[in-house]
């Protein structure tokens, strides 16, 4: 099938290169010159474990960049918008929905034939049939359901494992405003011919969008608080706790061999710093704003928001329990985007913590894998020292706060070990073991 994706960031890029790669004939549409150049050049713009590979695979055959959205739409048998939805703090910024729609429309004006245009961006429920839907109508002089379809299909990517998650997704979700729709984004998917497939209309499919991210967002406030409590009352560690919830074979049900399956949705299940990201958060705020809007409190998920906020304050607490004046002491900083694999940093727990960091005079060094480059667009340069290594990170410095779950850390007992330096150790991610340096705070002990 020939499809035009239009947006190229993380979610339209991801899946351009991942459609080609099963079969279909793709063009990435973007509005900006250099990063058309760029990924027709194979270079990818963002960081995504497995995609430079795919985007060198494919490139100038199955898959190709343009600026030209018109052209692509017209060459194209379907249309997935995935482009930027921000939410500014009370309702989500539909501006690139609606410039790429009225596009979009316009280009069905002059082509012949049936077109599906499908919704991949996160929206609120109603907003594919309610905004996207008229505008495509009134700019293409043309009905839909009759002239073309319009579809939600909703994307559940993990950064740092999306080029997997959608090679191997565990469901996917196919909305639309009728049978002709659905049909025609199930022939997309066909190359998935055993993953469970769910056709709906389009609101539903926006719904489970918002609803999957709110329930994993809740998931780990709810070990949070837990956590918090554990600390509170002295004597109990939030990670046994978990695991202890985590033997309950509804958790991690147990096979006829008496194997035990551990899922991954355990790991949403123990106590942190708290979650980022570019989903979570947002999501999370957008179906609170959502359902106020239509006269639902939203009390639990507010509650969910509020926990987060406040959860890289533990990381601070138990710093200063130690060092009570923050002023020049030496603070080595692992682990910058708000999860491992990734170099986005946005909603990232690190983020208020080195800015209070740098507020108190403290002397910070820093290191991430990946994030270095956009924490510097984030922190002022004089406030904080980026670092090759680990090793130069923690050499010298009174306190190591560990904010990301990056594999590499795991080395920092031993590189510790072998500088003979015994820092306090501040494991906001639970990653080492208590006894693995001789001064340990984690969160949820």
């Amino acid at each position: 099938m020939k499809i035009s994706v239009v947006g190229t960031g993380y979610v339209g890029l991801v899946s351009g290169v991942c459609l080609s790669e099963v079969g279909h004939d793709v063009v990435c549409i973007d509005n900006n010159a250099a990063k058309v150049a760029d990924i027709n050049a194979a270079k990818s713009p963002i960081y995504e474990k497995g995609l430079d590979d795919l985007l060198e695979k494919h490139i100038g055959t199955h898959l190709k960049a343009s600026t030209d959205l018109q052209k692509a739409v017209v060459e194209s048998d379907l249309t997935l918008i995935a482009v930027g939805t921000p939410f500014d703090g009370d309702l989500i910024d539909l501006q690139y929905v609606k410039q790429v729609s009225q596009e979009i429309g316009e280009a069905l004006k002059g082509k012949d034939g049936y077109h599906v245009v499908v919704v991949k961006s996160t929206v609120v429920p109603g907003t594919t049939d309610d905004v996207v839907l008229p505008i495509l109508e009134k700019y293409s002089g043309k009905k839909a359901g009759a002239d073309f379809g319009v579809g939600m299909n909703p994307e559940f990517l993990r950064e740092g494992e999306a080029i997997s998650d959608f090679m191997n997704p565990d469901r996917i979700v196919l909305g639309g405003i009728d049978d002709a729709t659905r049909v025609t984004l199930a022939e997309v998917y066909a190359p998935f011919p055993s993953t469970d497939k769910v056709l709906t209309n389009n609101r539903t499919a926006e719904m489970i969008k918002y609803t999957s991210n709110s329930l994993l967002a809740t998931l780990i406030s709810f070990s949070n608080e837990i956590g918090n409590l554990c600390s509170s009352i002295g004597g109990i560690d939030a990670l046994e706790v978990m695991n202890g919830v985590h033997l309950d074979k509804r958790f991690s049900p147990i096979l006829e061999n008496g194997e035990r399956i551990k899922p991954g949705m355990t790991t949403y299940l123990e106590a942190g710093c708290g979650f980022g990201g570019s989903c979570f958060p947002k999501d999370v705020k957008a179906l609170i704003s959502h359902g106020v809007n239509v006269g639902e409190p939203m009390s639990l998920l507010k509650s969910v928001i509020e926990i987060n906020t406040q959860q890289p304050k533990q990381v601070m607490d138990r710093l200063r329990k130690h060092f009570p004046d923050l002023g020049n002491l030496k603070v080595a900083v692992l682990g910058l985007a708000f999860k491992p694999g990734t170099d986005d940093m946005r909603e990232s727990p690190a983020i208020p913590i080195v800015q209070e960091l740098i507020a108190e005079n403290s002397v910070v060094t820093a290191f991430d894998p990946v994030a270095q480059d956009e924490a510097s667009t984030i922190f002022p340069t004089a406030g904080i020292t980026y670092c090759d290594s680990i090793e130069q990170t923690v050499s010298g410095v009174d306190a190591v706060l560990l904010l990301t779950r990056w594999p590499e850390f795991k080395a920092l007992p031993e590189i510790l070990n072998e500088q003979g330096a015994s820092p306090l150790l501040v494991d906001g991610r639970r990653l080492l073991p208590k006894d693995s340096v001789d001064t340990y705070e984690g969160i949820g002990i």
